[in-house]
């Protein structure tokens, strides 16, 4: 394949900031993110983003049956001319309903844009329709699905997260494998979703998520000044109390674990 600067050249387009749009060149990064996928030909493989067809290609060579998802017209333009095996959808990933695209079970594999990233992955978790998500992201959103209570990465997207899937650790990548080069280092995370659904305890996901938000919306202060705002300070204190938690307790400390008890106590 050529160099994404030739393509490009040859379609008389750049790379769009607006689409958050850098593409992946490096093949050895591609071969490292079907393989931490874990494709396999009887597979329906959900791409977000194809943008050249680099990863398209290597998805489709699995023999998995591979849906893209390109919100450019001049990409998709070029996809449909180029890889006439793909099924391609062309729309914003971010509004796509994809209880009419991905077969239950899907794989999710992605080289996500930076802007929308996070959003992106959270729909997809709450979703419920996809057994794995293997994507690439902003190093610090990776380190961020990753991190352990008490740390400075650890906050709402990791405890949001965390009830829906295990993440695995794929590879770095470097700003050199792509075209033009982002001005950030990325990385490649493997999320596999929880088969029985959220791992909540009986607990709503969305009262769940209510409050891991407002425990790290203010995380200087404590864990009852953070909650204030959503919930009243009586049943704040009175949950606390009950769960043993130091009255000084900052979101930040506490494991998924305990915010789950938390939420219990408040719902």
């Amino acid at each position: 394949m050529k160099p994404a600067r030739q393509i490009l050249a040859s379609l008389e387009t750049r790379a769009r900031k607006r689409f958050g749009q850098h593409f992946l060149e490096d093949a050895n990064v591609v071969a490292r993110i079907v393989r931490g996928a874990r494709v396999e030909p009887t597979d329906h493989v959900i791409e977000i983003g194809p943008g050249l067809g680099v990863l398209t290609r290597a998805l489709l060579a699995t023999g998995a049956r591979v849906t893209a998802v390109e919100l450019d017209r001049d990409l998709a333009a070029f996809l449909r001319e180029d890889l006439p095996e793909l099924d391609l959808v062309e729309g914003d990933a971010a509004k796509v309903d994809w209880s009419t695209i991905a077969s239950p079970g899907a794989k999710v594999v992605a080289n996500l844009p930076y802007n929308v990233g996070t959003t992106v992955v959270m729909q997809l978790l709450r979703s419920g329709r996809f057994a794995s998500l293997t994507v690439m992201l902003q190093k610090e959103v990776v380190d961020r699905l990753m991190a352990a209570p008490g740390t400075r990465a650890y906050g709402a997207l990791t405890a949001e997260a965390a009830i829906w899937a295990n993440p695995v650790f794929v590879a770095a990548v470097p700003p050199g494998a792509f075209h033009p080069p982002p001005k950030v280092h990325s990385a490649v995370l493997r999320l596999d979703v929880f088969e029985d659904g959220p791992h909540t305890g009986g607990v709503d996901p969305v009262h769940y998520d209510r409050v891991v938000r407002g425990a790290f919306a203010k995380r200087r202060k404590t864990l009852v000044n953070s909650l204030s705002d959503r919930f009243p300070r009586p049943a704040i204190v009175a949950a606390m109390e009950r769960l043993e938690l130091d009255p000084l307790v900052r979101g930040e400390a506490l494991p998924v674990e305990t915010l789950l008890a938390l939420a219990r106590e408040l719902a």
